[in-house]
């Protein structure tokens, strides 16, 4: 994977290949980057390696190329990172600004978790197992964020929406990056 990481001022990931998603905005004022969010994204679903989740957050979406799009094409949708099946890093939005990634959304008593998260999106779903390029760069990315942003939990899509989303999933494991919480200011 990478040997080493960083993140320049303007929020973004110098390994990362960007592509910029419109689907952002500012972060509230006074907001703090406290939260790492871990999705899972497939599209269609079950179905890896295409162009589909670069167009859902582009708004490039076609309804016409899979059945699946027609009730997602007009969603709004991104995520600060996604990180595909070969351990590859994509970044759609600094991290400074508001990716919107998690909805309508909970975390330790607080809401709108999009105003104070970071979103990251494995490549895969709720079926299948993760691999390990992916587990290799998604403990790095967490790193650079703690570094850079007071970071004080990592939680999985489930957990701040939990009557609305299962991701990642029964097939992420934790424990691969099991030494990111240690480095936390509060432990998750």
């Amino acid at each position: 994977m990478f040997k080493s990481i960083s993140i320049n001022k303007s929020g973004f990931i110098d390994k990362a290949k960007i592509i910029l998603s419109p689907n952002f905005d500012n972060r509230p004022t006074k907001s703090t980057i406290s939260l790492i969010v871990i999705h899972n994204i497939s599209l269609p679903p079950g179905i890896y390696e295409g162009k589909y989740i670069f167009d859902l957050f582009t708004n490039k979406l076609s309804p016409d190329d899979h059945e699946y799009f027609r009730s997602i094409t007009n969603l709004k949708v991104s995520s600060h990172f996604l990180i595909r099946r070969d351990g590859s890093l994509f970044q759609f939005v600094s991290c400074l600004d508001r990716a919107w990634h998690a909805g309508e959304s909970t975390w330790r008593g607080i809401n709108n978790c999009n105003d104070f998260s970071i979103g990251i999106e494995l490549e895969g779903s709720d079926y299948d197992a993760f691999e390990t390029n992916q587990y290799d760069c998604l403990k790095e990315l967490i790193q650079c964020l703690i570094k850079e942003y007071p970071i004080i939990s990592i939680a999985g899509h489930s957990d701040i929406a939990p009557s609305r989303k299962t991701d990642p999933g029964p097939y992420f494991k934790w424990d691969k990056i099991k030494t990111c919480f240690d480095q936390l200011t509060y432990k998750s």
